[in-house]
């Protein structure tokens, strides 16, 4: 039973006395030794007495939002849900964590970064590492064959985060899939597609988008003389080649993994291909590609998709890039990957050059995985599905750093109008007046002061790019109308309190 802490310092002053008066420690010795023991014991039990200082922070890899950040998030997300919607999606919605089982086995090696959480009620639950396995779950429980739909939420990974470049622990994806049996290459192109407009939309800098296809790379790897048993961790190697050297992945799937030194040199000679269909076309020569099925599939799929790209009029943002891996598990064809220009994708040649790179990685990317709503299918029946998610968290990361270097004034609130007292004693008129304007949906605020100086109030508009003020004084009452001030030109006109919403909103027309 542990003791109150008063008793506690009651015996560390007793073994304290024992000690200091040597005539007693000839007899004490067993005795103090016994006390230590047991008083070592409490403290253990009772832990540090010293408060520990508390530090307000946010927990590592996440961050809060200010207003300005904010309504350039809102500003990003408008333009993607637009284009989602463009194509026909519908939205839905499913939980932020899920059941352990239903996510273990499906990211390769990436499943080491799944926030795990403790024992809830009888299940044990992870957090939602991607949107695309919870989108998988609730097709095959809801036994759907067919849809279009995206999906915005936060998703968790246990990673080591680099905020500066984008990537936290909790962050936002902005999904959009396509799920049924189709024609080939069909939904797949549109994926690329939507990729191609968002980015060209949100304008943050001349873009490719990469392509390759899973059956080409497992092909390429049988070519190269890999066991079966090694290509999901081999194609996890590849997959780093746009974050560091040949060199490190080659040390890596030989020193680490296990492979030969011939297969890796192989599979060196394969990874620098990239351009278009004369590209592809090459690589259909390829004798030791031309007996593996798969890479034969790969390279003819490849060939429709660049096809469709081109009536899509993307083909001068889409290259076929053979070392583009991307190592989930669950991708079975099509894999394609968006990165800016000028945020290289691979390093330079020489270690040297290394910093001249300035990169936040891939801003959007995604695949085929036609076999992953049939893992949760009793029977096994599959439902093919390509999509794509946008790094929406690295879009931020650019565009924020974009507003700050030009300093851009960004608009916090989408006020539209600034109800101004121009005298004393008017707050009544000026509630009556916020009230009409509110019942006619116009964005409407006021000072929250009874008698505010008008200097404070024009002021505001200004801090705030609020377009109209509309003042109201004593001969604007007796008249029964307002002064409708432009608070970018400067310019005013006297309106009448019966035409008001009318001409509020025709300014408004004009302004935008």
């Amino acid at each position: 039973m542990m003791l109150p802490l008063c008793r506690f310092h009651q015996r560390f002053l007793h073994i304290q006395w024992l000690v200091t008066h040597t005539w007693t420690r000839a007899f004490c010795d067993s005795q103090i030794s016994e006390e230590v023991a047991k008083l070592l014991e409490l403290k253990a039990q009772l832990g540090d007495e010293a408060p520990k200082k508390f530090v307000l922070k946010c927990p590592k890899g996440t961050r809060d939002y200010n207003p300005v950040q904010m309504s350039i998030r809102e500003g990003v997300f408008k333009t993607i849900i637009s284009c989602f919607k463009r194509h026909g999606a519908e939205t839905i919605d499913t939980p932020v964590f899920e059941l352990k089982e239903t996510l273990t086995g499906k990211y390769g090696e990436d499943s080491k970064l799944i926030y795990d959480l403790k024992d809830q009620g009888g299940e044990l639950l992870s957090l939602r590492y991607d949107l695309t396995v919870p989108f998988a779950r609730y097709l095959a429980m809801n036994k759907i064959n067919a849809i279009k739909r995206y999906h915005i939420a936060k998703v968790y990974r246990r990673d080591n985060p680099a905020m500066t470049r984008g990537r936290f622990r909790e962050f936002y994806q902005c999904d959009f899939d396509i799920a049924g049996q189709y024609d080939v290459m069909l939904p797949d192109a549109e994926c690329v597609k939507i990729v191609a407009e968002i980015l060209t939309q949100l304008d943050i800098g001349d873009f490719k988008i990469r392509i390759n296809h899973r059956k080409l790379l497992d092909g390429m790897f049988a070519a190269c003389g890999v066991p079966d048993d090694k290509f999901r961790t081999i194609c996890s190697a590849v997959d780093k080649l746009d974050k560091t050297f040949w060199d490190d992945v080659r040390a890596e799937m030989v020193d680490e993994k296990g492979l030969s030194p011939e297969a890796a040199d192989k599979i060196g000679h394969f990874v620098k291909f990239s351009g278009g269909i004369d590209t592809i076309e090459q690589l259909m020569k390829d004798e030791s590609l031309a007996k593996q099925k798969d890479a034969v599939e790969g390279l003819e799929e490849l060939k429709v998709l660049l096809t469709y790209c081109d009536l899509y009029k993307v083909t001068d943002k889409v290259v076929f890039d053979l070392s583009l891996a991307r190592g989930l598990d669950y991708y079975t064809g099509v894999i394609y990957e968006a990165c800016l220009q000028g945020y290289a994708h691979k390093p330079e040649a020489s270690k040297g050059k290394e910093e001249e790179c300035v990169s936040v990685g891939s801003v959007a990317g995604g695949g085929r995985y036609d076999g992953l709503v049939g893992m949760f299918d009793a029977r096994g029946k599959k439902v093919p599905c390509v999509g794509v998610s946008i790094g929406i968290e690295r879009i931020f990361a650019i565009m924020e750093q974009r507003a700050l270097a030009n300093n851009t004034k960004v608009r916090t609130t989408e006020t539209e109008v600034y109800v101004v007292s121009a005298q004393k004693h008017l707050v009544e008129h000026r509630l009556k007046l916020c009230q009409e304007l509110w019942d006619a949906d116009i964005k409407t605020e006021q000072s929250y002061k009874k008698n505010p100086k008008a200097l404070d109030q024009f002021q505001y508009c200004e801090t705030n790019g609020i377009p109209i003020a509309i003042i109201l004084g004593q001969s604007e009452i007796e008249s029964n109308c307002v002064t409708m001030k432009n608070t970018v030109t400067r310019a005013e006109r006297k309106v009448s309190r019966d035409d008001l919403v009318e001409e509020i909103r025709k300014e408004l027309s004009s302004l935008s």
